[in-house]
C-alpha cells in the first residue's frame, strides 16, 4: 500500500485514492458542489432530475449505503498488488456513452478492480475486455478495449449502465442496497426512454433491473413476467406505442467465459442483434 496521491496511468497528474470530486479526473461529472445523498430518502429526492449530466454527477458521489462506501473505499485504499501504484476512482460509477442512446447496455455492479479503479463502467477488467471487444466487432465501440477514463473509447449510438453503481463484496449486493440504488436506474432510463430501441441485460440481475426500471419508465411489462435466459428476448411498450426490445446475454464474468458457458460467437450474437435492430428504420417511431 502506496501512502498520498499517485499518478493517473493516463494523465500522469496526481490523485487521492478515492478521487474528490471535482478534481479533474478524466470524465468526472461531479463537481465539489454536487449534493451527496446519504440516506434512501436522499437518492429518491435527489434522482428527480431532468438533465442526464447532473443526474450522472449526483450518481457519481452517492454515499447512501454504508457497507458499499466502506468496501470501495476500503478496495481504492488497500488495492490490488498489480495496480498499487495506480489511484483508485472507489467512488459509484455514474452511465456512460450516448446521451440519446439506441441502445442500453444493463449489468449488476462495478468491479472493485475494474470500474471502482477506473472510473468507467466495464473498465479494467476481464469483463470489459470481453465486452467492449464484441462491441466493437459488431459497430457499437469506437475501439476494442476500454482500459481508463479518458482513453479515448466511445460508445456509438449506445450507452451502459450498472443497475447498482457501487462495488459491492463479492459482487454480491444486498436486497436494500438494490432497493436504495434503484431511484438512479430508474430516472436514468426515464430520460433516455424517447430514444431506445434495444436494452441487452447482462445477467439476470440486469434483466431484472431493467425490467424495472422500464416498467417505471411507462412501459408494459408483459404477463407472464418474462424469464431472463442467454438469447431471451421480450417487447415491451408505452401507451404512446413507442415500443423497446429486451434481450437476455450470459454476464462475461470470468465464471462464464472461462468455463465456456459465454463465447464470444454468443455474445457477438446477442450484441449484433441488438445493433442491427436499433439501425433504421426503426419500429413503431
Amino acid at each position: 500500500m502506496v501512502d498520498g496521491p499517485l499518478r493517473h496511468p493516463l494523465t500522469g497528474d496526481l490523485f487521492d485514492s478515492p478521487v474528490p470530486a471535482g478534481t479533474g479526473w478524466p470524465d468526472d461529472p461531479a463537481s465539489p458542489s454536487t449534493p451527496v445523498a446519504t440516506s434512501a430518502d436522499d437518492v429518491r429526492r435527489l434522482a428527480v432530475v431532468d438533465d442526464l449530466g447532473e443526474l450522472d454527477a449526483r450518481v457519481s458521489v452517492c454515499s447512501a449505503c454504508p457497507r458499499l462506501v466502506a468496501w470501495r473505499e476500503q478496495v481504492a485504499v488497500e488495492k490490488r498488488a498489480s495496480f498499487a501504484d495506480q489511484p483508485y476512482w472507489g467512488r459509484p460509477i455514474a452511465g456512460w456513452g450516448s446521451s440519446a442512446p439506441t441502445v442500453l447496455i444493463v449489468g449488476l455492479a462495478p468491479a472493485a478492480n475494474g470500474g471502482n479503479r477506473t472510473g468507467r463502467v466495464f473498465t479494467g477488467d476481464s469483463s470489459g475486455d470481453w465486452l467492449f471487444a464484441s462491441l466493437h466487432r459488431v459497430g457499437l465501440a469506437a475501439q476494442a478495449s476500454s482500459e481508463h477514463a479518458g482513453d479515448g473509447q466511445r460508445l456509438i449510438g449506445a450507452r451502459m449502465v450498472a443497475t447498482v453503481r457501487c462495488a459491492p463484496p463479492l459482487n454480491k449486493p444486498t436486497v436494500v442496497e438494490r432497493d436504495t440504488c434503484r431511484p438512479w436506474i430508474r430516472q436514468e432510463i426515464a430520460l433516455v426512454a424517447s430514444s431506445l430501441c434495444v436494452v441487452v441485460a447482462l445477467g439476470s440481475f440486469g434483466w431484472t433491473g431493467a425490467l424495472d426500471a422500464l416498467a417505471a419508465a411507462g412501459y408494459v411489462v408483459p404477463r407472464p413476467r418474462p424469464r431472463f435466459g442467454h438469447g431471451a428476448s421480450a417487447e415491451l411498450a408505452q401507451d404512446s406505442g413507442h415500443s423497446v426490445t429486451l434481450l437476455g446475454c450470459y454476464h462475461p464474468s470470468q465464471q462464464n467465459t472461462f468455463t465456456g458457458r459465454l463465447t464470444e460467437p454468443m455474445l457477438d450474437d446477442v450484441l449484433g442483434r441488438a445493433a442491427r435492430m436499433s439501425r433504421p428504420p426503426y419500429p413503431n417511431r
